[in-house]
């Protein structure tokens, strides 16, 4: 599922609800409708995720989710929040950041939620990140991505350390 949120920059939930008939390989294509905008995406494969799909073992049954315990976890609690929380737990393990408390605050749906700046989402922020300092146009981005406004897409892009330095680098001598 990393290797899916990094190199396709998609959301968790939509990640997890993968089928086998989501991926042509021999395009090398995947399709997906987004969840939270009912948006149809055929994305290119990126080469390493081509890569590790081709080595994957694979199903005779299109149907079949290509993450199994992620989608059963999906299904069974009809959002994404416990995967979310999964994850959390295994970026914490890894030193990654503070473990959390998933247990419910009383707040409500509607209040503000206490953000972490490692999750899951974090792999869709990097994708879009290595995108723009590639030098891919940021309609392309927006496409791939799924980001309907400049506003939104903005929200996504951090300047990396590199392209800073790339940047510096490029000004003439005075």
């Amino acid at each position: 599922m990393v290797m899916f949120g990094l190199y396709t920059g998609q959301r968790l939930s939509d990640i997890a609800s993968l089928t086998y008939s989501s991926i042509d390989l021999g395009k090398g294509q995947l399709r997906l409708t987004t969840q939270k905008t009912g948006k149809t995406l055929i994305l290119p494969l990126a080469e390493p995720l081509q890569r590790f799909l081709e080595e994957k073992p694979s199903s005779d049954n299109l149907d079949a989710p290509l993450h199994p315990r992620a989608f059963a976890t999906l299904e069974a609690h009809g959002r994404s929040a416990a995967l979310s929380n999964q994850f959390a737990d295994l970026l914490a393990d890894a030193g990654l950041r503070k473990r959390v408390n998933h247990k419910a605050s009383k707040r409500g749906r509607n209040s503000s939620r206490d953000s972490n700046p490692v999750s899951f989402h974090s792999l869709r922020r990097t994708c879009t990140t290595l995108l723009h300092e590639a030098g891919i146009p940021e309609a392309v981005v927006k496409a791939m991505i799924g980001h309907d406004s400049a506003e939104v897409h903005k929200l996504y892009i951090s300047v990396g350390e590199e392209a800073l330095a790339k940047a510096a680098a490029s000004l003439p001598e005075l």
